[in-house]
């Protein structure tokens, strides 16, 4: 689980020894800063799907109403299909000039 600790944590007393995931995160912001941190522990890639999860909720809502697997994969897809045609529709085409 990526999670930023808080910008007042401190590394623990076992750091040097034994060093927890916060720990370890920790030293990471410290050597390379909390942009390099995110980009090397993946924190990004969280970030975006739980953006689209959440734009998915909004729109689409957060239950299923088949009963069966195979009806609520085939829900799943057409929901997909819905939400990445109105992103498409919302984003501007963009053509170089120059």
């Amino acid at each position: 689980m990526i999670v930023p600790p808080r910008s007042t944590a401190v590394l623990s007393d076992t750091a040097e020894t034994a060093p927890t995931q916060c720990d370890r995160h920790l030293q990471c912001i410290t050597e390379h800063g909390r942009m390099g941190w995110q980009k090397r522990s993946g924190y990004n890639r969280r970030s975006l799907v739980e953006a689209a999860i959440s734009r998915l909720k909004r729109l689409i809502g957060d239950g299923l109403r088949s009963r069966t697997d195979r009806r609520r994969k085939t829900e799943v897809a057409i929901a997909i299909c819905a939400l990445n045609r109105m992103l498409e529709l919302g984003r501007p085409v963009s053509v170089r000039t120059a």
